[in-house]
């Protein structure tokens, strides 16, 4: 399985939804889209990395953000600092 990609898009004035690609339901509802761009960065994140694109008033993707795997509290010795 490759790593998640998540859509930040907006809803008609209500706000914005983060969704990971190919899943049914959104992953959250914010009222800001700066708040949406950080929740999808952060589940991507968590995730293991992948990308963030984030749609305009159109429907198409007007950006896209590669996120890096996140931080590991517990890395492996050998990769250690």
């Amino acid at each position: 399985m490759g790593k998640p990609n998540y859509h930040v898009s907006g809803n008609r004035g209500k706000g914005y939804s983060v969704k990971r690609e190919g899943a049914e339901r959104i992953s959250a509802h914010v009222r800001t889209k700066a708040e949406a761009v950080k929740l999808a960065k952060q589940f991507c994140g968590n995730k293991g990395g992948g990308e963030v694109r984030i749609h305009g008033k159109d429907g198409k993707i007007t950006d896209s953000d590669t996120v890096p795997k996140g931080n590991n509290p517990c890395p492996p010795r050998d990769k250690v600092m």
